[in-house]
């Protein structure tokens, strides 16, 4: 036999491996995201047709390609003239094609019902598949009520920016389909404490020209930026246009982040150099201008890392099912069952939660908008404390498979510890809810008859609550805020769990999140119905 016909011999055959996932519809095999969207009085139609698209094979791949073939900065043309343009690969403008389409950031503000829900859902969607497109798209989506603030700007801008189309094209705004709107706030010297900004504004006739550097612009390739600057009048709002009318505007970019995860999103550092900008809100005011697009990303940032847990889940959930060890399907083993199921009980509460305060925002009653307010916070801070947990105890599932790129998982793991980063870290959160409860009387008597609604339900939650109040009857001293916001957020989960869950996942989360009958590490589930938690992870792809 020729030498070159042994060398193509086969040395095994190739056993006990999963096949592909193939084509997988992310709304019709999430039966926690259907049930939640309904309780919250969200849009399935528009749910059902963009989780489908999603889910399919090619827009796995093209989130792939997105991540492998990052961002590249031209900062000028072969002339030598200044171009400060952001370069992507076609999958990143393929998703973004796809999720504007759909409505992601317009659907919250077309008029039609549980729009917010909607849109909540859709980041949790998107998450799935590629996070990093979502950035300029939830700031987008953020920004549109905060134009509010200056009626003819918003006439000019919130069209484009409700769009249900891409456009990536380098023109002023007049000549655009649609636009995308980012946010320049971070200073190398402030971080969170954006009154010690430097940057500053000067009137130039009906307009601003600003000076300055921000150590962070989120989407740098933006048609648009809100920043703060400092105008004679105090730390002030302004809308930066990243094209004019005949020029490109003053906003140079200086060099890409180089960041652990979110690859394919571009982040930058930039400087204004006397670039034109227009007041939003009263001078002064920018923090309280500004909030208002905070408030909206926010909500985001909570569903967001819901989104990364079902999709480690999913992979985690795909494994077991077709893997075998010691002669039984690992899905099958008592062990692996409570550690996948001690998971979904993370899971199902972020997204609840997330999507009940999604449905606040979409209400106008004084009691739901404060609610959205103290709620928002709490969810926030709590998803994204479990969200890396999880990332790992999945990746840890698929053993040495899950640590490889070429599964998601380790894509999921750079992510998962961005969006408790993203729009105030952990302490600031806690801060903010301290000082929530203490200026808004009526977020405190909302998020009280929320945890309050299940009263009765469960004697151990019964408990826990009295406990809680006992301990914490005015707030708490700052140093506490931390143990104060898990046991508010897991009590408010528990809450909800007991009115729209399985009895199966209320009971499990109250007996290991509330009441302290398990260990600390996932897995130390005990007793309780194992089975009735794993359903709620749908049919394995």
């Amino acid at each position: 036999m020729p030498s070159s016909a042994r060398n193509t011999l086969p040395t095994h055959e190739v056993l006990n491996q999963p096949p592909e996932r193939g084509d997988c519809d992310l709304w019709a095999a999430d039966p926690v995201l259907r049930a939640n969207v309904a309780a919250a009085n969200g849009q399935a139609e528009p749910l059902a047709i963009y989780g489908a698209t999603l889910g399919r094979t090619e827009m796995r791949e093209a989130g792939r390609d997105a991540n492998r073939h990052l961002p590249e900065l031209k900062l000028f043309d072969r002339g030598g003239r200044r171009l400060d343009e952001v370069r992507f690969h076609p999958a990143y403008h393929r998703l973004m094609e796809v999720s504007q389409s759909a409505g992601y950031a317009a659907v919250a503000w077309e008029g039609a019902p549980g729009g917010h829900v909607t849109h909540a859902a859709m980041i949790y969607l998107a998450s799935q598949v590629e996070p990093g497109h979502c950035c300029p798209m939830t700031m987008t989506y953020a920004a549109i009520p905060a134009l509010a603030a200056n009626r003819k700007i918003a006439a000019t801008w919130q069209p484009k920016l409700m769009a249900r189309s891409y456009d990536p094209s380098i023109r002023p705004i007049a000549e655009k389909q649609s636009a995308t709107l980012g946010m320049a706030m971070t200073e190398k010297q402030g971080g969170s404490d954006v009154r010690a900004n430097t940057t500053v504004a000067v009137r130039d006739g009906d307009h601003w020209r600003l000076k300055g550097h921000k150590w962070f612009c989120s989407a740098p390739m933006s048609d648009g930026f809100l920043t703060l600057a400092q105008a004679p009048g105090g730390l002030t709002c302004f809308l930066l246009p990243r094209w004019l009318d005949d020029e490109r505007n003053a906003i140079h970019l200086m060099r890409l982040k180089d960041k652990l995860g979110n690859r394919s999103n571009a982040s930058s550092e930039v400087e204004f150099h006397d670039a034109l900008a227009y007041q939003l809100g009263d001078e002064g005011a920018g923090v309280r201008t500004i909030i208002e697009m905070v408030h909206h990303t926010r909500l985001d940032t909570a569903l967001a890392p819901a989104g990364l847990m079902r999709a480690a889940l999913a992979e985690a959930h795909h494994w077991v099912s077709h893997r075998s060890a010691f002669q039984r399907r690992l899905i099958d083993q008592p062990l692996m069952r409570s550690v996948l199921a001690d998971l979904v009980l993370d899971w199902e509460g972020a997204l609840t939660l997330g999507l009940r305060v999604a449905q606040a925002f979409d209400s106008e009653t004084a009691e739901e908008r404060a609610f959205a307010r103290i709620g928002v916070a709490l969810a926030k801070f709590l998803a994204n404390k479990r969200c890396p947990v999880v990332t790992v105890e999945a990746m840890e599932i698929l053993g040495g498979m899950g640590y490889v790129e070429d599964t998601p998982l380790p894509m999921i793991y750079r992510e998962a510890p961005l969006n408790g980063i993203w729009e105030g870290s952990g302490n600031v959160i806690c801060l903010d809810i301290l000082r929530s409860l203490a200026r808004d009387p009526l977020a405190a008597d909302t998020l009280r008859a929320e945890l309050r609604a299940s009263a009765g339900a469960d004697h151990r939650y019964d408990a826990a609550l009295k406990a809680h109040e006992d301990r914490w009857s005015s707030l708490p001293p700052e140093a506490e805020a931390r143990w104060f916001a898990e046991r508010t957020a897991l009590l408010l989960t528990a809450s909800l769990l007991l009115r729209r869950s399985p009895a199966a996942v209320a009971d499990a989360f109250i007996a290991t999140r509330i009441a302290g009958e398990s260990g600390r590490i996932s897995g130390s589930l005990g007793a309780g119905d194992v089975s009735g938690i794993l359903a709620r992870l749908g049919p394995a792809s």
